[in-house]
C-alpha cells in the first residue's frame, strides 16, 4: 500500500469514528475508556494519523454500538463492494483486502465450487435475509439472478441477497472455480 492509500484509509476510518462517536454522544475520553484504549489513540485515530490494529477497530466499533464495516466503509463504497486494503505486512506479498460484507444472523457456510465447461447450477431462492458472497478463483462465472445478471472474472467477487431465483453458469472455456460463503 502506498503512503497515499494508507492516508486515505486512515482518514476515512477517522472520519467514521468521529461521526459515530458524536452520534452516540460520547466524548473522546469516554470512547477511549469504553474501548480500553488511550484517549491519545482516539484523538490520533480521528485525526487520521493513528495506525491501530484490526482488533482495536473491532473493540472501538463494539464500544460505539457499530460494526467493523461501519468504521472502514468509504463514503462512495457499499457493504457489498468495499475493496479496502486494510492491512499490510512486512513482506511485499502480505496484505489483507476486505472485499465485501453482509449481515448474518444464524450461521455462515464456506463452500468451494467447481463448474465444468458449459455446466450450470440452478438454485432455489433462500429465505429472506440470506446472502451469498462469491469469489472467483479460476475461470469466468456468470450469476443469473432475478435482480440482474453479472459476470465475474478471475479475482472478482459479488455480494448479494439470495432470496431470489439464481444460477451459477460457467461462462468461459475452462473450468470455473469459486469460493462461496452463505450467510443466514
Amino acid at each position: 500500500m502506498s503512503a497515499g492509500e494508507r492516508t486515505d484509509v486512515l482518514a476515512c476510518v477517522g472520519a467514521n469514528v468521529r461521526r459515530l462517536r458524536a452520534a452516540s454522544g460520547l466524548s473522546q475520553s469516554e470512547l477511549a475508556t469504553a474501548a480500553g484504549l488511550s484517549r491519545r489513540t482516539i484523538v490520533n485515530l480521528e485525526a487520521g494519523s493513528a495506525n491501530v490494529s484490526l482488533s482495536s477497530l473491532d473493540t472501538i466499533a463494539d464500544a460505539l454500538g457499530a460494526t467493523f464495516v461501519d468504521l472502514v466503509l468509504a463514503p462512495a463504497a457499499t457493504p457489498e463492494r468495499i475493496d479496502a486494503l486494510l492491512w499490510r505486512g512486512d513482506a511485499d506479498d502480505s496484505h489483507a483486502v476486505l472485499l465485501g460484507s453482509a449481515v448474518a444472523h444464524r450461521e455462515g457456510q464456506l463452500w468451494v465450487w467447481s463448474l465444468g465447461v458449459g455446466d450450470r447450477y440452478d438454485a432455489n431462492p433462500n429465505p429472506a435475509g440470506w446472502h451469498e458472497m462469491v469469489l472467483v478463483t479460476a475461470g469466468r462465472l456468470r450469476i443469473e439472478r432475478e435482480s440482474g445478471d453479472m459476470t465475474l472474472e478471475l479475482g472478482d467477487h459479488a455480494v448479494y441477497g439470495s432470496a431470489q431465483q439464481y444460477a451459477y453458469v460457467n461462462a468461459g472455456s475452462e473450468v470455473t472455480r469459486f469460493v462461496r460463503v452463505v450467510l443466514s
